[in-house]
């Protein structure tokens, strides 16, 4: 509602109170700018010239486009002559066009550019390039639980600067939980910068008066539980759950090809191992960055990674105890040793092996990191479900050094998130794995396993929008009795022809393995001619080995039946990817 105190007669706070909450977010912005430039009844004069501004970015799950943004939309608030472009987009010589640049990259995998950065990362580490004049500035994302973290951002940093580029503000390295580390980059960013020759005309904030909770990464929403079954049949190896969640009253939309970040619980077996090992009673009041005062056993449970066990918490809990053995395990000259050591251990194993007499709760919590959220390819469309979302997730149970090991958020899902509990999520918007707009368009997509999720969703998608392009997907698993994911669903898509093909591939039904990749080359020539037809391409699912696989069969497929050699066949792809048209959801 509109203040009394406003200067709105009763008449007007009535009509204004009835319309705001009314407003999307671009109606919002676009009134608020209107209103800031007609005050006074006249539009304001065109502004004299700014200082430019090139926000660069490379992005795996969208998390460096969005930081991008937010850079960008500030920048011309401050009033500097924004441009947003993606490393994707450009070329190395394009750089050379630029004179105040703010680059924002992720590092994918152990020290990997984000798919879409691969091309430009590697020609840019050769270029040979004179950047003097260039000013310029690096915030990295990445994930401290790889040992190359934050690889991909330190490349540029030093090789801008190599190239003769002026660094104006220090490169910020960013872990998973990113925001106070780039607000802290952001600041220094535009105190290098200056001031410009003008800034914009203050607008009127109208965020203000919506009556409406926002959900978000920074405010999960509570979704209930709607339906969590087992999806594979009795006798399998493998434990695939389908979760339904209601995302009524949430405001939370979606689009078929987005994730959900699912944020998870700590089980009380695993917190009570933990307080067991460390010696603390769980009691005890400890600060977490951030967080307001609690006690230990609340922010293990819900606040704290307690699992992951990284090189970079193993250095820390070292400072804490002091062993020689741990040191040495640690030490840089044993990296590749520490990821063989680590290998089905977790943080508590440190806790056991190296105790550290009297530990403090406090120091323990220091060593730990935030407990990070999930991300899961949504697998429905919102056309089909509305106001739900569902996922398909591979429950993780394994042995490591004599003791039963689980994942975090896949057991939290499979053993906690019954039907009427409630699990805080959140959308994380996915604008680089998209069905194309024209759907005439074909689409062939490979997801074998969990790599289903996503096609469940593009598949629904296609028939309720009655998408006249042919769509084919292959899908691949362990056992045909027990593995068939969706199989009834597919068959009626089949049926009903929002599929169009469907081949599968079952590794463990016969002597020798056959995985989806086989699949594609006993398709190879009608797959060319589909990709020659203008068909999208899409992988989801494992990253390290089926996606590689997946892609070196796509090369050979076009290079056999296309008539090109290795290198015309791999050109061919690369023009798939700029175009859009080849598009990866891997993990």
């Amino acid at each position: 509602m509109i203040p009394s105190h406003a200067p709105f007669d009763p008449n007007q706070r009535t009509i204004i109170s009835a319309l705001i909450p009314t407003l999307t977010p671009e109606q919002k912005a676009w009134l608020s700018g209107f209103l800031a430039a007609s005050q006074g009844g006249a539009v304001a004069a065109p502004a004299a010239a700014s200082k430019p501004l090139t926000v660069l970015y490379g992005t795996e799950s969208g998390n460096c486009e969005s930081l991008a943004d937010k850079v960008a939309k500030e920048a011309k608030k401050k009033g500097f002559k924004v441009a947003m472009k993606n490393l994707a987009d450009i070329s190395v010589k394009d750089i050379l066009k630029f004179e105040h640049v703010a680059l924002i990259v992720s590092t994918w995998g152990d020290g990997e550019p984000p798919e879409g950065a691969v091309s430009f990362h590697k020609e840019f580490m050769t270029a040979d390039l004179d950047l003097k004049g260039l000013k310029f500035s690096v915030l990295a994302l990445g994930d401290t639980s790889y040992d190359k973290f934050c690889q991909t951002g330190k490349d540029f940093d030093t090789r801008l600067a190599a190239l003769g580029a002026e660094r104006i503000a220090d490169r910020v390295d960013c872990d998973v939980d990113f925001d106070d580390a780039y607000g802290t980059w952001k600041e220094s960013l535009f105190a290098a910068l200056g001031t410009t020759a003008s800034a914009a005309a203050p607008a009127i904030d109208l965020e203000g008066f919506a009556p409406t909770v926002e959900y978000g990464r920074k405010n999960p929403f509570p979704a209930e539980v709607l339906d969590n079954q087992l999806i594979n049949g009795e006798g399998s190896a493998k434990e695939t759950i389908h979760l339904e969640l209601d995302l009524e009253g949430s405001g939370l939309g979606y689009e078929a090809g987005d994730a959900l970040a699912v944020v998870p619980v700590n089980s009380d077996g695993v917190v009570t191992a933990f307080l067991a090992a460390s010696g603390l009673s769980g009691t005890e009041q400890v600060e977490v960055k951030g967080e307001d005062m609690c006690d230990l056993k609340e922010a293990l449970t819900y606040k704290l990674d307690i699992t992951g066990l990284s090189r970079a918490v193993a250095k820390k809990y070292f400072a804490l105890s002091k062993s020689d053995e741990l040191g040495e395990i640690v030490s840089d000259k044993n990296k590749s040793e520490f990821k063989n050591w680590s290998w089905g251990r977790e943080v508590v194993d440190l806790l056991e092996l190296f105790p550290v007499q009297k530990l403090g709760a406090q120091a323990l919590v220091s060593v730990l990191r935030k407990l990070p959220p999930r991300l899961y390819s949504i697998a429905s469309s919102p056309k089909a479900h509305p106001g739900e979302v569902h996922l398909t997730v591979a429950a993780v149970r394994y042995e490591g050094h004599g003791k039963a090991r689980k994942g975090v958020a896949s057991c939290y899902i499979a053993d906690e998130a019954k039907s009427g509990e409630k699990v805080q999520v959140y959308v994380h918007k996915n604008k680089n794995f998209r069905l194309p707009v024209d759907t005439d368009k074909p689409v062939i997509m490979v997801g074998p396993g969990t790599g289903i999720a996503p096609f469940r969703a593009f598949i629904e998608e296609r028939g309720e929008t009655s998408a006249k392009g042919d769509t084919w997907l292959f899908f691949g698993d362990q056992r045909y009795t027990y593995d068939f994911l969706y199989q009834l669903e597919l068959q009626d898509h089949l049926k009903s022809g929002a599929l169009t093909k469907l081949d599968v591939a079952f590794s463990r039904d016969q002597p020798e393995k056959v995985y989806v990749q086989n699949k594609m080359h006993e398709q190879g020539e009608e797959i060319y001619k589909w990709l020659e037809a203008g068909a999208y391409f899409y992988v989801c699912g494992d990253a390290e080995r089926m996606a590689k696989d997946v892609n070196t069969a796509l090369i050979d497929i076009v290079a056999k039946h296309g008539g090109k050699s290795a290198d015309d066949a791999a050109a061919y792809i690369d023009a798939l990817k700029k175009d859009k048209r080849y598009q990866r959801d891997v993990y």
